[in-house]
């Protein structure tokens, strides 16, 4: 089945010319079928390129996808027109009442700061302490994992002496995970971050099961049997040339940076870089959908029950 979203969403034309299946609101609605509901609380600045990143994974699913998007209600953009927001996006409060089988929420390059000192920090608190009734499975990514396990948890996070950047070998610790199904036994996934959190702080707490590790990066991917949580701590999601941009931006603003580790042929920055982890990410996100539409009741009213 196609993903679901709005008409005039931008990440629908590059969807299409993908060949990922779109499908119209008029004609969704015609379906005798409940589709999947999951939202995305986009915290990243370029909204529009992560809207069509994680609509690019969610549509390659058999099961059709309704996927709403989500925004902090006392946080003002920056880099996404007030009209896009007004457009495509729901507050937090506009949605709160409403249940979702799944929910996403995405990292944001505030991982310096300690968690207390983001802006919108006590309504991300409540909107975890949300998905606990409103949600059936939960996916945080990047900053969102840290916060996320730091608020259910208490794990702590710690900044890196040098940013983690390019693309690292991880090993698969549980193939018996339904998450990992059809995964390989070790497997590459883009990394840009200047934390990191350690598996001597996430293994002695009962109930998380640390699935994904590097032996440079550690850490990647956990799993959480209570509200069905998946956190990875890196970008799985990327497209082929996000690193590079984040590589440019930073040479061309004269911020010390490396080239991204194993992300350029022979590491020169002046050849196309290679992606590696593409068909990993469909199978991530295909596993905790399929995952999610197993476990999820037929009727949203339960959930959270």
């Amino acid at each position: 089945m196609p993903i679901r979203i709005p008409d005039k969403l931008p990440a629908r034309d590059t969807l299409i010319k993908e060949g990922v299946m779109v499908m119209d609101e008029t004609i969704a609605t015609r379906q005798d079928i409940r589709p999947m509901r999951i939202g995305l609380l986009n915290l990243m600045p370029n909204k529009i390129r992560t809207e069509t990143q994680i609509a690019r994974l969610l549509g390659s699913s058999p099961l059709q996808v309704e996927l709403t998007l989500v925004r902090i209600g006392g946080h003002t953009a920056k880099n996404t027109s007030e009209e896009h927001l007004i457009d495509f996006y729901n507050t937090w409060d506009e949605i709160k009442d409403q249940k979702f089988d799944g929910f996403i929420v995405t990292g944001a390059p505030i991982e310096t700061l300690e968690f207390e000192e983001v802006t919108y920090w006590d309504e991300l608190q409540k909107i975890l302490d949300w998905t606990k009734t409103h949600v059936h499975s939960s996916f945080f990514i990047c900053w969102g994992a840290m916060a996320a396990i730091n608020h259910f948890h208490q794990v702590p996070k710690y900044t890196l002496e040098k940013k983690a950047f390019g693309v690292y070998r991880h090993r698969n610790l549980v193939p018996s995970s339904p998450y990992l199904a059809g995964f390989s036994d070790d497997f590459s996934i883009p990394v840009s971050r200047w934390t990191e959190m350690r598996s001597a702080d996430i293994k002695p707490v009962e109930g998380l099961d640390l699935l994904m590790e590097s032996d440079v990066t550690g850490p990647c991917l956990i799993s959480e049997e209570e509200g069905n949580r998946l956190y990875i701590f890196n970008h799985i999601e990327y497209d082929s040339t996000s690193l590079k941009e984040e590589y440019d931006r930073d040479v061309s603003t004269n911020v010390p940076i490396d080239v991204p580790h194993n992300y350029y042929p022979a590491d020169n920055p002046a050849m196309p870089p290679q992606n590696r982890w593409r068909s990993h990410a469909h199978l991530l996100f295909g596993n905790w959908v399929n995952r999610m539409y197993q476990t999820t009741p037929y009727n949203l009213d339960e959930i959270g029950n």
